[in-house]
């Protein structure tokens, strides 16, 4: 059952005269609670001079809430997650979270660099995915606010260790969350290591445009720019081969409803339990919106912008209700989605793909940005 106290959470848009208001406490932060080794996590919230509020915690670097308007002006939670960091250390389903050292899934939990095999986590399935049992979605990250024409800025850092989760390499990682005036949630990413080794970073938010979660993502209209898809076998592997998006339910190339194909007798979508497929992008649309979600109730609209070469679209196949977030929602089947900007899924041993290797003196720079309007 949905709580029905969703509807006091709900806010008008400060009025003009407010803007500098918002603008003088555009970051605060406060207490979140403690980690079981004792570190002391906090909350920091982000305000744009439209009033758009982004949070953010030190554990996982993960957004916990995202309040965008509705066509009417009111301001809702978009993104799933909890409402305490209990929620968060017991079982999420990496709601809200930065993913690495590589998001999605490696075959086996095996790769080989410069003929010698490196050996990971199996926690999926005999697969191994997202970074393994103590992934970036696991660890602290340390905040800080940095100087930003755009609007709030924080960056998060994380150093992994030489051999953490089974990675060679000392890898530095760095994060940076903007929210601009312009309603952006935008996210660069860079990395450097000091051996050579492989990452695919990725945000891993899942996205209710209806509002406080009211309800499935079935009728949310999703846009993906993009010919081909990677089919996987039934671990949901990369098989190496792309696939045509014409004349099957991987066709969003025009807008559609994600119920409106989900459930049908498709191969692969059988064994993705719906979609959960990595769409393969141009490198010539990198300024161009890759992908959209447009909520017709709520008049809410998403777009995706990013440097990378691959767009996972997840449409919450996972979800059974048994994971009880915020306000007391109980999050069903398909009640979110996710749009995780990203390399393709098993790139270390898909020679065919583009590389995922970082090798010393380098810099894995990326950048994504979610766009939210009304229409």
């Amino acid at each position: 059952m949905m709580s029905q106290a969703c509807k006091k959470n709900d806010e008008k848009i400060p009025a003009a005269a407010d803007t500098t208001a918002v603008a003088a406490s555009a970051v605060a932060k406060v207490a979140y609670g403690t980690l079981p080794d004792g570190q002391a996590v906090e909350e920091y919230t982000l305000k744009n001079k439209n009033g758009v509020e982004l949070k953010v915690i030190n554990y996982g670097g993960i957004v916990t809430s995202l309040k965008v308007p509705d066509k009417n002006g009111v301001l809702e939670d978009v993104v799933l997650g909890f409402d305490s960091l209990k929620g968060y250390l017991g079982g999420s389903p990496y709601f809200g979270a930065i993913v690495g050292r590589y998001g999605n899934r490696i075959a086996k939990g095996k790769f080989t660099l410069d003929g010698q095999t490196y050996t990971l986590a199996q926690n999926n399935n005999g697969q191994h995915l997202h970074g393994g049992l103590k992934g970036f979605d696991k660890v602290y990250w340390h905040i800080a606010e940095v100087p930003a024409a755009e609007g709030p800025s924080l960056k998060l850092t994380y150093t992994s260790k030489d051999m953490e989760e089974g990675y060679p390499g000392t890898l530095q990682a760095e994060v940076t969350y903007t929210l601009t005036d312009n309603n952006e949630f935008k996210i660069a990413y860079t990395a450097t290591t000091d051996k050579k080794t492989v990452v695919n970073l990725t945000q891993h938010t899942y996205f209710n445009l209806t509002g406080n979660a009211k309800r499935d993502i079935l009728d949310h209209q999703v846009m993906l720019h993009a010919d081909k898809f990677v089919p996987v076998d039934k671990v949901l592997i990369p098989t190496g081969k792309l696939k045509d998006v014409a004349g099957t339910p991987f066709d969003f190339r025009t807008a559609t409803a994600v119920g409106q194909r989900v459930n049908e007798k498709d191969e692969q979508l059988i064994v993705g339990g719906g979609y959960d497929h990595a769409w393969v992008l141009s490198p010539a649309d990198s300024g161009k919106a890759v992908a959209s979600v447009y909520e017709p109730t709520s008049g809410r609209f998403l777009e995706v912008y990013t440097t990378e070469p691959a767009i996972q679209f997840y449409c919450g196949n996972f979800l059974d209700g048994t994971v009880v977030g915020k306000q007391g929602n109980a999050y069903a089947k398909r009640f979110g989605l996710c749009l995780e900007t990203e390399h393709y899924p098993d790139s270390p041993n898909q020679p065919s793909f583009p590389s995922v290797v970082l090798n010393p003196g380098e810099t894995y720079s990326t950048q994504t940005t979610y766009k939210f309007s009304t229409k």
